[in-house]
């Protein structure tokens, strides 16, 4: 009988398995494991605090932290007690924080740490709905909040004054697949982030396809290191791993990703194609032999399954782990689709693709060549903003996914385009280039600018300057505005510093991820006549990205 709930789901398995490890994680500096019914007993008593502390069905309940075995067992706490899981990304800046815990409604948040519960404390007074704190480990608080640690919710919840386990079971029964069971802030293509409204339902049946697709084992060990805080990981890492019974490592972190490899051992690998471009660059150079053993060596002996997803696998790195005995499957997807769309099968693989539709999802190609997608993976909504959701989802239950792509004979899926003026770091992050543009041209010696980054590390961009602001100010800062005559841009590394203090002031706004870190100085702004301009002035971002695309590749050579 299919579960009912994602807590439903976790309660069964973690009663079936018992003091079979769930989790295996660091902490000074040794592996150790939590068992299923410690996972369980943990999350029933925060679930139970929850409920104490007057969390009702369907509130929104926010969740601020790195990855770690609390913030899981958070995720659990909160779907059992009926609520809605409204994570927000680890890096995101207080203004970032600010937008999501308002927009949401959120009434608590979960935080890791001291550095998390200031991000909160410094916008307290733009969030009218959040009542209570509950950090993973203890911090400093000031203003209106209840605050708890971790342990001190849980304890509530077992307090004998309590609501007591069977509270927390009788709300758990409660909740069914159509039942919102998260809300997820995306980058939109202009403007603020949309809350994308996914059901236990979306996820479930997401995790289901994918497990019958990926036919994962009890022993499987899967090393997890993405954020928890996107779907990818959430999904294929998390939910699928309850389901699929088997045991999840968390890394210590992106940086130590090798090393924890070789630690753990693991069966399954999910990363994006960043992490494989930079074991590529390692061993690219070997003869196809030794190359093979170096890959070999650094994934282990176990290994049986490397997953790619959130950018655009370079085909040539597909292929050549594939040469070398090494599975690297590609997939696609976005969070409006919970996220798995398709993928490609161990037994089925085809390089340059993302495979075949998952079990009980349909694609198309529109006649414009946009993919879309229908079935039970496709999301609710976005929160509070009908429009958007009509905008994304036809009368029939198609989403527009924003990308083009095209199917083969036998069902593979190839993306050869992107509809949407949205970015796609190599690491998975999504960037609405627009939002930094304004950021950036809000500065008064900036008049244009454009991002440069999909499936790209970072982001760079071509900028226009006030020249006239920046030619009163050469004065005092000792440069001059000549322009390189083969290329048009202003080399003085004076005027670049000036500007560069100037970018990463208006970064400051945006997370890490969404910073831009180098950058291209045009002598002259964009023109009509040189059709980087429509005729209603709208700058043509894909003729200019294509116009200096060399130069603005050079940007990242030293990334190699």
């Amino acid at each position: 009988m299919p579960d009912s709930s994602l807590s439903s789901m976790h309660r069964r398995v973690a009663g079936r398995l018992g003091d079979r490890p769930a989790l295996r994680f660091k902490r000074h500096g040794l592996y150790q494991d939590l068992s299923w019914s410690d996972y369980r007993r943990q999350s029933d008593g925060a679930a139970a605090g929850l409920i104490a502390l007057g969390i009702g069905p369907g509130d929104p309940v926010g969740l601020l932290a790195e990855n770690g075995p609390r913030w899981l067992m958070a995720d659990i706490a909160i779907l059992a007690a009926g609520a809605v899981d409204v994570p927000l990304h680890a890096p995101l800046v207080a203004n970032q924080v600010e937008h999501q815990l308002h927009h949401s409604g959120a009434r608590a948040v979960f935080v890791s740490r001291q550095a998390q519960a200031d991000k909160v404390l410094a916008v307290l007074d733009a969030l009218p709905d959040l009542e209570f704190l509950v950090s993973f480990e203890p911090v400093e608080t000031r203003g209106r909040l209840r605050q708890f640690t971790w342990d001190g919710l849980v304890q509530r919840g077992r307090d004998r004054d309590g609501p007591g386990f069977e509270v927390v079971r009788a709300r758990e029964a409660a909740v069914t697949r159509d039942r919102l069971a998260t809300i997820i802030y995306t980058s939109g293509t202009t403007g603020g982030p949309k809350g994308v409204m996914l059901s236990h339902g979306n996820l479930l049946s997401n995790a289901e396809a994918t497990l019958a697709t990926a036919a994962m084992h009890p022993d499987d060990f899967l090393l997890s290191w993405l954020p928890y805080s996107h779907i990818y990981a959430r999904t294929v890492d998390h939910y699928l791993t309850i389901l699929g019974e088997g045991t999840l490592c968390l890394a210590e972190s992106p940086e130590t990703l090798v090393t924890n490899i070789a630690e753990t051992q693991p069966t399954w690998i999910t990363a994006v194609p960043r992490f494989y471009e930079k074991v590529w660059t390692s061993v690219e150079a070997l003869p196809p032999g030794p190359r093979a053993r170096a890959l070999a060596a650094i994934f282990g002996p176990r290994i049986r399954r490397l997953s790619s997803g959130g950018a655009p696998l370079p085909r040539r790195i597909c292929e050549g782990f594939i040469a070398a005995g090494l599975p690297l499957l590609e997939g696609y997807g976005l969070t409006e689709s919970s996220p798995v769309i398709s993928f490609n099968r161990l037994e089925s693989v085809r390089p340059g693709t993302v495979g075949q539709a998952i079990p009980g999802v349909e694609i198309r190609i529109s006649d414009d060549g946009e993919i879309l997608t229908r079935g039970p993976h496709v999301m609710l909504g976005y929160w509070k903003d009908p429009q958007a959701t009509a905008d994304a989802i036809d009368a029939g239950g198609w989403l527009k996914t924003g990308d083009v792509g095209r199917l083969d004979a036998d069902g593979f899926l190839s993306i050869t385009d992107r509809k949407k003026d949205l970015f796609i770091t190599s690491g998975g992050k999504n960037i609405a280039p627009a939002e930094l543009e304004r950021l950036l041209t809000a500065d008064p010696y900036i008049d244009q600018a454009v991002i440069h980054g999909d499936g790209r590390p970072f982001m760079t961009a071509l900028l226009v300057p006030n020249l006239d602001r920046l030619r009163a100010k050469t004065g005092e800062i000792g440069g001059a505005l000549d322009l390189d005559p083969d290329s048009g841009l202003i080399p003085c590394p004076k005027v670049h510093a000036f500007l560069q203090e100037r970018v990463e002031q208006a970064m400051r706004a945006v997370s890490q991820p969404e910073r831009v870190k180098r950058f291209l100085i045009l002598g002259r702004p964009f023109q009509v006549e040189t059709d980087e301009l429509t005729a209603t002035m709208k700058v043509r971002r894909r003729f200019l990205l294509e116009k200096y695309r060399t130069r603005l590749d050079a940007l990242y050579k030293e990334e190699k």
